[in-house]
This record gives structure tokens, C-alpha cells and sequence, in this order.
């Protein structure tokens, strides 16, 4: 229940981040007992680099605790969407914190609002957009592939997040999303291989005041397709994004000053250069790296104006 609200204490059956360093982190379950490879139930023991960790021996303590180990320590910390996107368990390559919050952004998301997901994967997403639409709004999940929907649905539960989400398995590229959410939408967002073959049910499951569609494609020959669906019914203020993070170096750097005065001389003695030489000012400066991270995706959006003034082809 460690999702649903900010806790001081940890508590058996919590889902609990343990630190070890900045690419080292891992999602354990409070309990006393685990099965092991044969079936049979066995003390809960996490082996790190650093030594042992009894996970049920957490219990009790303050989340952002130093837990000592034979070797080290560890942090205890409580999660949020962005740790667990970190640590989540990869069913199907995730959309990480970058995109995830500039997708929340454009699709003007806040407490209340009705959304739906298609694709949901391994639950990286779903669990950002819990947090921005909780405690009154609904996040209506579908992916098509029954065992990855029942997973993310059990792990819902174990959060405490299953109140606030509902997941079904269906091909909303064949199936739409039901009749029951005709009109309900305040955002739709798309992860699909031929997200322009959901478009059509999109239109009838958005509110008839409006509302936002977004879709996630690494290929840029899908978000042409999309964009041509998306301007024949209707939608406006299409764009699109790529989330590409760039590092900056900032430090303090010598740099020599150049004396230009010389250059009023004809003749310019050795001893005069060599005085401008090693005249020097400390300066902050600003480099940026030599390669940006890979792409991952182009992020479209578009609204869907309202019922009255809408214009389709």
C-alpha cells in the first residue's frame, strides 16, 4: 500500500525501494516468506553486492533509512511512480520520466480527469498517470495481450492503486473501447504499433466538449500516418515532440587575454607577445556534452475541439 499515500513507517506488505547507488536500485515486497525455484516457501533474503538483506526486517522502520549490511548499506526508500519506473519489472519497453512527464504536460491532465491508456505494458506509465488524476479521477487501461494486462492488474492491487484504475484485455484497434466509455474521456493516450487504426473510436469515447489525444511511435513513418487520421477527423493543433536530454558541464576555466593593442605596432618584440601571453582571467563557462542520449520516441499531440464546431474531411 506504499503507492497510495506518503507513509512514515514501513509495514508488512509494502512495496519498498532498496538504494544501493545511482544505476542500482530494486523493488522488493515486505514478507516473511517467498517461494523459491521448487515452490517451497523460504525466508525472504536480497542478496546484494553489499551482503544479505532479511526484507522482513524492515519492518518498523522509517522510510530513508540507512540499513547497514556486512559489506556497506543500503537506503530504504518509498516509491513513486519515477523509482519505480527505474525498478519496475520489463514485460515490454517502457516509456521512462522524460517522456512520461512531457506526455502528462501536453495532455493537461489534473485531478479529476478521466484518461485512458492503450498499451499498458509493464505499468510505467499507468502508475504516473494514477498519481496526477487520484483520488477522483479514473485511468481505463487495455492491452491486448492477456497475461501482461492480468500481471499490471495484480500489481495494481498490491499497491493500493486498484480503486483509481481498471484494467481490461482487449484490441481497442479491433474491439474500440466500449460503449460504456462513449463520451467519457477527458485524454486518451496511444502506444500502439498502428495507433491511427484506434483513432475512429477515439473520437466517439472523448467528451463532446473536447479533450486530448496523444500517441507515443518510435517511428516517424507511424506519426505521419497518425497525423493524416487525426486531420480527417477533425482534430487541431496537432504536434509533435522528441524528448531528447542534454548535459551541460559548468565549471571555472583560465583563459588567456587577448591584448590586440600589439597589432597598432609594425614591429612587435619577443617580450611583448610573451607579457600578453601569460595574462590570464578565471571565467565560468559552460560546455555541452559530446553525445546525446538515443531516441526513444516522437510524442504526438491533438485536440479533438468541441462536438459543434468540429470539422471532418
Amino acid at each position: 500500500m506504499s503507492f497510495n499515500k506518503v507513509k512514515e513507517f514501513i509495514e508488512e506488505g509494502d512495496v519498498i525501494i532498496l538504494y544501493l547507488g545511482h544505476n542500482d536500485m530494486h523493488s522488493l515486497e515486505i514478507k516473511a516468506k517467498i517461494p523459491n525455484k521448487n515452490g517451497k516457501m523460504v525466508d525472504n533474503v536480497f542478496q546484494t553486492k553489499y551482503g544479505a538483506l532479511k526484507v522482513f526486517s524492515l519492518v518498523g522502520h522509517k522510510y530513508g533509512t540507512k540499513k547497514k549490511l556486512s559489506r556497506g548499506w543500503a537506503y530504504v526508500l518509498q516509491p513513486t511512480p519515477e523509482l519505480w519506473t527505474l525498478t519496475v519489472p520489463h514485460r515490454t519497453q517502457i516509456i521512462y520520466s522524460p517522456d512520461i512527464s512531457l506526455i502528462i504536460h501536453l495532455m493537461d491532465l489534473i485531478p479529476g480527469s478521466i484518461v485512458i491508456e492503450t498499451g499498458t505494458g509493464s505499468g510505467s506509465l499507468s502508475h504516473a498517470l494514477i498519481r496526477v488524476i487520484r483520488p477522483h479521477g479514473h485511468l481505463y487501461t487495455f492491452d491486448f495481450h492477456e497475461q501482461r494486462i492480468n500481471i499490471a492488474q495484480a500489481e495494481f492491487e498490491r499497491h493500493g492503486l486498484s480503486k483509481f484504475v481498471t484494467s481490461s484485455h482487449k484490441d481497442v484497434c479491433i474491439e474500440g473501447f466500449g460503449k460504456e466509455l462513449e463520451t467519457k474521456a477527458d485524454a486518451i493516450f496511444l502506444d500502439l504499433p498502428h495507433p491511427w487504426l484506434a483513432i475512429d473510436y477515439a473520437v466517439s469515447t472523448l467528451k463532446k466538449s473536447g479533450g486530448k489525444l496523444c500517441s507515443f511511435s518510435p517511428c516517424i513513418e507511424q506519426v505521419q500516418r497518425t497525423c493524416a487520421k487525426l486531420i480527417s477527423k477533425g482534430f487541431i493543433e496537432l504536434n509533435t515532440y522528441e524528448c531528447l536530454q542534454r548535459e551541460v558541464h559548468v565549471q571555472y576555466k583560465n583563459l588567456p587575454i587577448l591584448n590586440l593593442e600589439c597589432l597598432q605596432y609594425e614591429n612587435v618584440d619577443k617580450d611583448m607577445a610573451q607579457e600578453n601571453e601569460k595574462q590570464e582571467v578565471k571565467l565560468l563557462t559552460a560546455m555541452h556534452a559530446r553525445s546525446l542520449p538515443g531516441h526513444t520516441g516522437f510524442v504526438t499531440i491533438a485536440t479533438l475541439p468541441p462536438f459543434h464546431v468540429r470539422k471532418m474531411e
